[in-house]
């Protein structure tokens, strides 16, 4: 007599070092990091007097807890869509290691205790943009994504607040210079996040996230609105030269700097390709944090 075995699996054993480094996972550190560079960097230009240094610490620490808190929710509304994407099907939730409940606890935990720390620890208004930060980002442009196109131009508002962020944290107001690197960050999203778009079509298709470059087949409008980004980020990244902000090697620098964007724009551009797009996100990353160590350098 045939005998039939049923194979039971069995349930996935996850260590608390599993867990923990789960969870260090959902706040995407690498992506923080950088926000809270361009913060510290806004924070440094927006001194009028003495530098505080326990401002400042307070102030990155307020930000980079924000910034964990948002990365960690946007995965929760994310988590069927990341499922069905190779680059982002390993993450802690789509793999179970950890569950809904236990993520979007800590997401709400860390925006909360961000958001007071700003109040308390830094001031009124980093702490109002930080909450514009939390419902633009993750309330906003988050379900926006599987809806329209236009989720982009809506997520690079809350994305270009870091910066403005550190310089209120010190200045306590906005004035045009926080609003000249608000604009940098502003623009250079475009660019950036359009190169990882043409990247990864296919995966973004898959998963119903309207990127423009999914929406229309053919990558013209997308070609137009990378180099068109990039021609427009050129000038206002020379801003802060004309309005005192930085000096002559800063200018020098965000010339040369600005020329090789838009070289890698028009070519991803032209070519419509892979590697090019690729090329393309790597200047964009390479990009930003030199322009902004430029800047506090020769401040």
């Amino acid at each position: 007599m045939e005998i039939i075995t049923a194979e039971i699996s069995e349930p996935k054993i996850i260590t608390a070092r599993g867990k923990i480094a789960a969870y260090v996972e959902l706040t995407k550190p690498r992506i923080a990091l950088m926000l809270v560079l361009t913060s510290a960097a806004g924070f440094y230009l927006g001194v009028k007097e003495a530098f505080d240094f326990a401002l400042f610490v307070n102030s990155m620490i307020g930000i980079a807890l924000l910034a964990f808190g948002v990365a960690t929710l946007n995965q929760c509304w994310e988590t069927e869509t990341d499922a069905l994407m190779e680059r982002t099907a390993a993450r802690p939730l789509p793999t179970q290691t950890l569950t809904l409940s236990e993520a979007t606890i800590f997401g709400v935990l860390l925006c909360v205790v961000a958001e007071i720390y700003l109040t308390f620890l830094v001031n009124n208004l980093s702490a109002i943009l930080g909450l514009i930060v939390i419902i633009g980002y993750v309330l906003l442009y988050t379900p926006l994504k599987t809806r329209t196109s236009a989720s982009t131009a809506i997520g690079a508002i809350p994305g270009a607040i870091p910066p403005l962020m550190g310089w209120t944290s010190s200045a306590d107001e906005i004035t045009l210079g926080a609003w000249v690197l608000f604009s940098i960050l502003f623009l250079w999203q475009f660019p950036h996040f359009l190169a990882i778009a043409c990247m990864y079509r296919e995966q973004y298709a898959k998963a119903g996230i309207l990127m423009l470059p999914v929406i229309e087949k053919d990558g013209k409008l997308t070609a137009r609105q990378i180099v068109i980004f990039t021609i427009m980020l050129l000038p206002v990244s020379l801003a802060p030269f004309f309005i005192g902000l930085a000096g002559p090697i800063y200018l020098i620098g965000a010339i040369v700097l600005g020329i090789w964007f838009l070289w890698a724009s028009v070519t991803a551009a032209r070519e419509k390709s892979i590697e090019k797009s690729r090329r393309l996100l790597m200047v964009s990353v390479i990009y930003l944090p030199i322009l902004f160590i430029l800047m506090v350098i020769n401040h």
